[in-house]
């Protein structure tokens, strides 16, 4: 697989959530910084970078509280640098517009029922996006810098020095991916 120089920044605790495949979803507005003020899919390919400074623990359903502390002492010793450790392709790009269709949802996702409906009342006349992602990990995770250009509130990065994809496996199968994302769709009316 040849991977995209493009990574989108998530919590860390999201990120961890996709890579062991309790989760295949995630859901964006936009980061304050955004050059249109709202999501774009840039890429139907990416890197997940992740980050720790906006997750906190109330912020996550009860089960997955424990994430945040988890993924701040693993990712966080080293400000230089950061681990990438997965890699996702779009499968599908929802849009959610009202509370209905985002309580449908809940089951599916990591984030406390206050969260996603803030999220959803956000930039109201914009749509919540909910990426529906195949994710895939390397046989070892790329260490990069962290660069200047990598901070602030926004979705997207560049990555100046992309590591080699190498050998990216799925985490989960073809059928259970499929039946999931269908499952996902289907309690959306989509």
């Amino acid at each position: 697989m040849n991977a995209n120089p493009v990574a989108l920044k998530e919590w860390a605790s999201a990120i961890q959530t996709l890579t062991e495949g309790r989760m295949i979803m995630l859901m964006r507005k936009g980061g304050i910084e955004e050059e249109t003020r709202r999501f774009e899919l840039k890429s139907p390919s990416f890197y997940l970078y992740p980050t720790y400074e906006h997750q906190r623990a109330e912020l996550l359903k009860e089960p997955y509280r424990p994430l945040v502390g988890q993924t701040l002492e693993a990712g966080g010793a080293d400000p230089a640098v950061i681990s990438l450790n997965a890699y996702a392709e779009v499968a599908a790009d929802l849009e959610v517009r009202d509370l209905n269709q985002l309580e449908r949802l809940y089951p599916y996702h990591i984030w406390s029922e206050g969260l996603a409906s803030e999220r959803l009342r956000w930039k109201a006349k914009e749509p919540l996006h909910v990426l529906l992602l195949r994710v895939y990990v390397p046989e070892a995770p790329a260490i990069i810098q962290v660069l200047p250009e990598y901070s602030g509130c926004r979705s997207w990065i560049e990555l100046e020095s992309p590591p080699e994809a190498g050998n990216l496996h799925p985490v989960l199968g073809d059928e259970e991916f499929r039946i999931r994302k269908e499952e996902i769709i289907s309690a959306l009316g989509h």
